[in-house]
């Protein structure tokens, strides 16, 4: 007799994408303002890297409990999860295979090499990179608007 499927938890998720949201609205204060500005003031450094941190997180939470609910698809490391998000299909395998893949490995960054990580690094992913995060969540929003596409339920 196959095992039931554990519904998606729609709070767990919703608070999810809540936290990369609020930290994306802080995270766009800092686009589009000139280097010196950003460095000028140490609180920017601390506020966008917290905000990063915070928004990397959570999406690696969000793929966590989705493939919590796939058999099978049970991350072991915070770098399986895009590879595994593209293999059931829940993310295409192209921005799995990259953004997704590289949002894992800076989140890893930001945890273990903290001290490393310099505010030129922040800057620039501020600058550039902050759009991975809104096509993540239009995959996720594609998802809980139709989890039975995905052979999930949610609750």
């Amino acid at each position: 007799m196959p095992k039931p499927k554990v519904p998606l938890n729609r709070e767990v998720l919703q608070n999810r994408i809540s936290y990369i949201e609020d930290s994306l609205r802080s995270l766009e204060r800092f686009k589009g303002i000139a280097y010196e500005e950003f460095h000028s003031n140490s609180d920017h450094f601390r506020i966008a890297f917290y905000d990063l941190h915070r928004a990397l997180e959570a999406v690696m939470d969000i793929g966590s409990h989705i493939l919590s609910r796939i058999p099978g698809a049970r991350p072991v490391s915070y770098k399986d999860i895009p590879r595994l998000l593209g293999k059931n299909k829940i993310i295409p395998a192209e921005f799995s295979a990259d953004p997704l893949n590289k949002m894992a490995g800076y989140r890893n960054r930001m945890v273990h090499f903290y001290g490393e990580i310099t505010e030129k690094e922040i800057y620039h992913i501020v600058q550039e990179e902050l759009e991975d995060f809104y096509t993540f969540l239009k995959h996720i929003s594609r998802l809980l608007q139709d989890p039975a596409k995905f052979n999930l339920t949610i609750t």
